[in-house]
């Protein structure tokens, strides 16, 4: 199987609401699923703007973070995004960070 195949048959993960028959869930049509996505996908780019990296949906599949230089990482889940970031910046990633925390407060 190659890459790409592998890629658009990847298992959900918990932060992807998906619906299942006699389950309750707020993400029931696809409309409200995808603005949940893109609001998860801006909620992250507000921190990754602080350490020059970008993330982007791929088909409402997958993710794709990258730097200014054109450095790219494909990513299955959001669960795999912290790990790729520190790949990309050649360093440990800092949540804690103060100039971090500085800039989301500002905003």
């Amino acid at each position: 199987m190659c890459a790409l195949c592998g890629v658009l048959g990847g298992p959900g993960h918990w932060t992807e609401a998906t619906p299942r028959p006699g389950v309750l869930t707020a993400s029931a049509d696809a409309v409200h699923r995808r603005r949940e996505r893109a609001h998860r996908i801006a909620s992250a780019s507000r921190i990754l703007r602080h350490y020059g990296l970008t993330l982007s949906d791929w088909q409402a599949n997958s993710y794709v973070l990258s730097t200014a230089t054109g450095k790219t990482e494909l990513l299955d889940t959001l669960g795999h995004l912290w790990p790729a970031a520190e790949k990309l910046l050649g360093r440990p990633y800092d949540p804690l960070d103060p100039d971090l925390i500085v800039r989301l407060q500002d905003g």
